[in-house]
């Protein structure tokens, strides 16, 4: 597959999720992805109102992290921090699924935590499932996406990039292979170069989550910020 940096910056969801990022940190992600005309940047909630000023009139949109980096939050404060963060300009969430419960088989609670995200922007935002890849085996990334699929959400997506594997190839297609074709793929943690970037959509992602948005773009070797 043959893309040019342009198609490419398409895909990107430029990301700076650290727990010590600060308010010009983002600012600076802001300019990067307008500059570039990256899909959006991905933000902790805290810096939604931030990020929608900086970026008003760009074409870039903001996506929020709910119940981020473990998925162990209450359903109803992950809810309400979805709604909270699209009242203050997101167009996305990325929620992570409450991945202890999906591994002990508690399908029904997994199911009813992403709709309850899902339900609090219906209209308003579209809702990214985060699996968290790393800690699963084939059969429960399989069953993740399709409770994802069922609770309304409009993607999967890979990891946070905090938990112990990111993106591969191979999770990308099981993914992709096992949603509709109207549910998006996103491919996130150690998306770093060019060559990574192409292998992932080559695989069926539809986004690709990284903090090397500009090292890609500019066909260089990206380190991680998350």
């Amino acid at each position: 597959m043959t893309l040019n940096t342009k198609e490419i910056a398409s895909y990107i969801d430029h990301t700076l999720l650290k727990a010590d990022a600060s308010s010009e940190a983002i600012l600076t992600l802001c300019k990067e992805a307008a500059e570039h005309q990256f899909f959006s940047v991905c933000v902790n909630s805290q810096f939604v109102a931030t990020a929608a000023k900086a970026l008003e009139g760009t074409g870039v949109k903001v996506a929020a992290v709910v119940g981020f980096p473990l998925g162990a939050s209450l359903s109803e404060v992950k809810a309400f921090e979805a709604a909270k963060a699209v009242e203050n300009g997101a167009a996305e969430i990325d929620t992570v699924l409450p991945i202890g419960l999906l591994m002990e088989g508690q399908f029904d609670a997994v199911r009813s935590d992403i709709k309850q995200v899902v339900d609090a922007v219906k209209g308003k935002a579209i809702v990214k499932v985060i699996m968290e890849t790393g800690f699963l085996n084939d059969e429960q990334k399989a069953t993740a996406c399709r409770l994802s699929e069922e609770a309304g959400a409009h993607f999967v997506k890979t990891s946070t990039g905090f938990g112990p594997d990111g993106a591969t190839v191979e999770d990308v297609r099981l993914m992709r292979q096992n949603v509709s074709s109207t549910i998006g793929v996103k491919a996130s943690g150690g998306v770093r170069d060019v060559a990574t970037a192409i292998a992932m959509i080559e695989a069926g992602a539809t986004r690709l989550g990284t903090s090397s948005g500009v090292a890609i773009v500019n066909g260089t070797q990206g380190v991680s910020t998350y």
